[in-house]
């Protein structure tokens, strides 16, 4: 079946030199046969291996068709990667993927899910790559957490490998950080969505460091939701008034009771007190950062140092133009 519509696909890839002709000949093949029209987006996320001559090979003239490239300056998240394929990505729908652990032969099921009303399509692969120990619980760790805050389970309910409609990218678009809210918006955007899962084996093992994903989940947590630091302006105000009534308690101490230390009345006073102001500027400049983190707009995190496109184009050739000649 090849379904009307004008696919992208974001592949987001690092370091596969030695198999990156293979497997996007082979996604190419996949693709065309799949719908009506396409482009194969690739984002190299700062390979230091030859990935960057094959891939202007294949968009020479002899390449493949419909390939578009970005070279990214630096290596980032997948998250981050991914978003600069969907940013600049022209189809009607856009499925990412991670090639390693995605399984495209999937991408007719989630299709199907999509031409029929579905805007947001997520897959989950049960057949996970394999991660160490201190990953494994810090990320199941995160995602409760997530879960508490957002009440939203990244893993099962926002999974990378998807499939958003132009719509929903759009909506993205207009959010201050987009490169962050990608992840967990089309979950909670509001937009008809389906959830689907396969079982695939990986075609190789992605190594994921530890403290970069720390970094990333605690970023994700303060940039999508104000819970911690409302927990924060919480415990201020808890501390505030439980200083104030320890206060009012010292001074019905030192009304009612005859048998007081020396010292302990003025040295009680003076700490709470300090405690209680101490506790009141934390909670004003914690709703201070509230407010401004909700105006705050950040800049990008990452620019495309090259771009390059395939010479060929099936778009170009499908047209009904003539050139004239003079």
């Amino acid at each position: 079946m090849v379904f009307p519509v004008f696919l992208t696909v974001i592949f987001v890839m690092r370091n596969q030199a030695s198999c990156l002709e293979g497997l996007l000949a082979e996604a190419a093949a996949e693709i065309a046969a799949l719908v009506s029209d396409y482009e194969l987006v690739i984002i190299d996320n700062a390979s230091h291996d030859d990935s960057l001559a094959v891939l202007q090979r294949l968009t020479g003239e002899n390449g493949l068709a419909n390939l578009q490239v970005y070279a990214l300056n630096k290596e980032v998240d997948m998250d981050t990667a991914s978003w600069v394929g969907l940013e600049n990505a022209l189809g009607d729908y856009i499925a990412v993927i991670d090639p390693l652990c995605d399984d495209i032969g999937f991408l007719p099921a989630m299709l199907e899910r999509a031409v029929n009303g579905a805007e947001v399509i997520f897959a989950n692969n049960r057949q996970k790559p394999a991660q160490g120990l201190a990953y494994r619980l810090a990320y199941a760790f995160f995602n409760v957490l997530y879960r508490c805050f957002n009440d939203i389970h990244l893993a099962r309910e926002a999974p990378q490998y998807r499939i958003l409609s132009r719509r929903v990218v759009n909506f993205i678009l207009q959010h201050p950080q987009p490169a962050i809210t990608y992840r967990h918006l089309p979950a909670s955007g509001g937009f008809a969505r389906a959830h689907l899962s396969y079982s695939a084996p990986s075609r190789g093992r992605v190594s994921k460091h530890l403290f970069d994903s720390i970094d990333r989940g605690m970023r994700l947590l303060v940039s999508t939701t104000h819970a911690p630091m409302r927990l924060v302006t919480s415990l201020s105000l808890f501390g505030a008034v439980a200083n104030l009534l320890y206060s009012v308690y010292v001074i019905a101490v030192a009304l009612f009771k005859t048998d007081i230390a020396p010292g302990w009345i003025s040295v009680s006073l003076q700490q709470s007190g300090m405690f209680f102001l101490i506790s009141l500027v934390l909670l004003v400049l914690g709703e201070y950062i509230l407010s401004m983190a909700s105006l705050s707009s950040e800049g990008p995190r990452v620019y495309v140092s090259q771009e390059f496109t395939s010479t060929r184009m099936t778009r170009r050739e499908k047209l009904n133009v003539e050139e004239a000649l003079p």
